[in-house]
């Protein structure tokens, strides 16, 4: 799946969300959850891109971009 980034820190800040608390909610690293914020992963598992969704309560399509074939 190819995240977002900026969709992801967009909606994590309207949500007063600190990186921090994604981090503790989705179980993912800070680090990781920062360079996919940053555009600097461009592709990411699944079960990833979904425990984002989850935590920041949108659809994965809210933070991801459409694959290209």
């Amino acid at each position: 799946m190819r995240p977002n980034g900026p969709a992801i820190r967009a909606i994590r800040e309207a949500q007063k969300m600190g990186i921090r608390a994604l981090e503790r909610t989705t179980g993912l690293d800070r680090s990781t959850l920062s360079r996919i914020e940053r555009g600097l992963i461009q592709d990411s598992a699944e079960p990833s891109v979904r425990a984002i969704a989850a935590a920041l309560h949108v659809q994965v399509d809210a933070i991801t971009r459409e694959e290209k074939t």
